[in-house]
């Protein structure tokens, strides 16, 4: 493969991390992604690195980062020493004080960090799904009465509804409190105090056969493998590859689409 530009590098790294694209905002559904964190809510949860004048440009540098792949995914795929060498990289190119041309680096070693890229990521994937499936094993010997299906989900009853049963064609109205499986929340309508409306055939396979099982006025479980949630690209900085998912679902509404 022949790269020509840092723009393939960021592709590069887009294509196997799911990158976050630059300043837009999300919708809880069908994505279910984090929203963005306002100025206020940052302060909130600590000071600024800089004073008012210098922040906007520091949150260029926040973007940046978040677009070529996020902050968390980095810090898994590269050692500290190798986090830094890629600093060094970007910073001299940046500020055109580079020793070497930025297209002759990207031709001559391009290659290599696509191999170790793919290397990397494929061994990081594979432990995050055996983690998932040993997460689901050990939620089913936990909880006699959770069914696991064809495809791998994972649907627990806690409250039995007695309402309208929706398919793929139907809008639903729920409330939802989604986790990793170590306990990571990545969104929650719960914790924002709204239920939201959306049509469920267009949100991930695990929630269109969960709610499937589900009344009107029930409560669910939902344990769901990554082969029916987001694959092996994740969800952003969000929600690794490979991430098995957990979600608690309440069903209010179900109506037509």
């Amino acid at each position: 493969m022949r790269f020509s530009t840092m723009a393939t590098f960021s592709a590069v790294v887009a294509s196997s991390m799911g990158a976050v694209a630059a300043f837009t905002s999300r919708s809880a559904a069908p994505r279910f992604a984090a929203r963005a964190s306002t100025a206020r809510f940052m302060s909130d949860n600590g000071p600024m690195p800089h004073d008012e004048k210098k922040m906007p440009f520091y949150a260029l540098g926040v973007n940046l980062a978040k677009q070529m792949g996020g902050q968390t995914n980095f810090k898994t795929l590269l050692e500290e020493d190798e986090l830094d060498i890629a600093l060094q990289g970007f910073g001299e190119t940046l500020k055109g004080t580079s020793v070497q041309d930025g297209n002759v680096v990207l031709a001559t070693y391009g290659s290599a960090l696509n191999e170790i890229l793919q290397e990397r990521t494929g061994r990081i994937v594979e432990r995050v799904k055996k983690d998932g499936a040993e997460y689901i094993e050990n939620f089913l010997d936990c909880n006699d009465e959770a069914i696991k299906t064809d495809s791998g989900l994972v649907y627990y009853s806690m409250v039995e509804g007695t309402g309208a049963q929706p398919t793929s064609a139907n809008t639903v109205e729920v409330h939802y409190h989604g986790t990793l499986t170590d306990g990571t929340v990545f969104d929650s309508s719960v914790q924002r105090g709204q239920t939201i409306s959306f049509p469920l055939g267009g949100v991930i396979k695990g929630w269109q056969e969960g709610l499937a099982m589900m009344k009107e006025g029930g409560k669910c479980t939902l344990v769901i493998p990554s082969d029916i949630a987001y694959g092996d690209a994740g969800s952003g900085d969000v929600i690794p590859p490979g991430a098995t998912l957990k979600f608690e679902v309440e069903l209010f509404k179900v109506s037509a689409a």
